[in-house]
């Protein structure tokens, strides 16, 4: 294993020396950001920034910008990982409706999902090679190609996501091309509403930037994030994913707090606009209607689920069924993968990290999609055991 992780040390030092030979302004950038931590330090033990978007993680921690950052500054992983936080009692209901004349379709991202206790099969990719029909797609519009090509079979989709996502359900859903034999499992959550959970409700979380997501921001608009410096007087950037989009973000931030002056800034203007996606929230506001909803690891999040509105209560699975969306508890044991959701322990701090949970046999929700932060961990980071 040492052998190993010193191959892999190296690999991150040719990642940062790539990054400052193919962008020399990072190296300027990086020299600013240690130039405005130093006159922070009389008045901040610890700078805390909190990325909320998994892609935001993987450019930090691929590319070593932790180890770029002075001491007194601390880049934080929060929960941007939608496949990390969906219940595990959904993955409980597909994997059973897979055994029975049910097809489920899911994106690869959720197909090692576990479900909510550690049984055999442990997820749908386990029940698939047990003989349950599951089938990974791509998209919900290959879900509904297939569910048209097969009129007469019942089929699932497993929708899961943040705001991203689901206008890729709702505008379907509202132009009326959805199959009636194509039911909807929907696992989407609002994202503005969990950081609120975490800085009212979880101790612990001080935070003195965030990092807001840009693809979510795309969709919902930069707007959406103004409520955390105007309500809690924290430094919020909207920013793309390049590690330069990312160390100018960690500037503006710091620059903020500095001048103490915390405002929304919108640096990936190239994609993001204050407003948002019109087409696209306008589809969203038609199909779906904003619940409670349980994160799995965390609880139960105010206001931040979205479910089928009454005029599309036909394609909805749970309502089709009879069955009740009820949360139950879906830690597993030994799993620390709620608090690493919610920035207040790392990958490595979990007793199963890249022991009995790893890429190739995920055993915790976070280390089984390309956005959970365990996994970008276990494939980035040189780890000596």
């Amino acid at each position: 294993m040492w052998v190993k992780g010193f191959r892999r040390m190296t690999m991150l030092e040719k990642r940062i020396k790539e990054l400052y030979e193919r962008n020399p302004m990072s190296r300027r950038v990086v020299e600013k950001i240690h130039e405005i931590a130093g006159r922070l330090r009389d008045r901040f033990d610890r700078i805390k920034i909190m990325n909320f978007c998994g892609t935001h993680e993987w450019s930090i921690t691929h590319y070593g910008l932790r180890s770029l950052m002075p001491d007194n500054v601390e880049l934080i992983a929060g929960p941007g990982c939608p496949v990390c936080i969906t219940p595990g009692h959904y993955v409980d209901l597909l994997v059973d409706l897979s055994m029975e004349d049910y097809t489920v379709l899911t994106y690869g991202d959720a197909y090692k999902l576990p479900r909510s206790k550690p049984m055999s099969p442990r997820s749908l990719y386990e029940a698939h090679m047990y003989g349950g029909r599951v089938r990974v797609v791509y998209s919900f519009l290959d879900a509904v190609s297939i569910a048209r090509r097969d009129p007469g079979g019942r089929y699932v989709f497993f929708a899961v996501g943040f705001e991203t996502t689901m206008p890729s359900t709702a505008i379907p859903l509202s132009r009326g091309v959805v199959p009636g034999n194509l039911l909807i499992l929907s696992a989407y959550r609002y994202t503005p509403p969990i950081m609120r959970y975490l800085l009212e409700n979880v101790e612990g979380a001080e935070l003195h930037g965030v990092l807001a997501p840009g693809h979510v921001s795309a969709v919902i608009g930069s707007n959406a994030w103004r409520f955390l410096p105007e309500d809690y007087g924290i430094p919020t950037v909207v920013a793309g994913f390049e590690p330069l989009d990312v160390l100018i973000a960690i500037y503006y931030m710091l620059k903020m707090l500095y001048e103490d002056k915390p405002k929304l800034v919108n640096e990936y203007t190239r994609v993001v606009r204050p407003e948002g996606n019109p087409v696209a929230l306008k589809a969203m506001g038609e199909v779906y209607e904003v619940r409670d909803a349980y994160w799995r690891g965390i609880g139960v999040v105010p206001r931040s689920g979205g479910y089928h509105r009454k005029s599309y209560l036909k394609y909805d699975l749970y309502h089709q069924l009879g069955v009740e969306d009820k949360p139950v508890n879906d830690t597993l044991p030994g799993c620390r993968c709620g608090e690493v959701s919610l920035g207040l322990v790392k990958p490595t701090q979990c007793p199963l990290f890249l022991k009995t949970c790893t890429p190739e046999n995920p055993y915790g929700p976070c280390m089984v999609s390309v956005e959970g932060t365990c996994r970008i961990w276990a494939e980035n980071i040189p780890v000596k055991l």
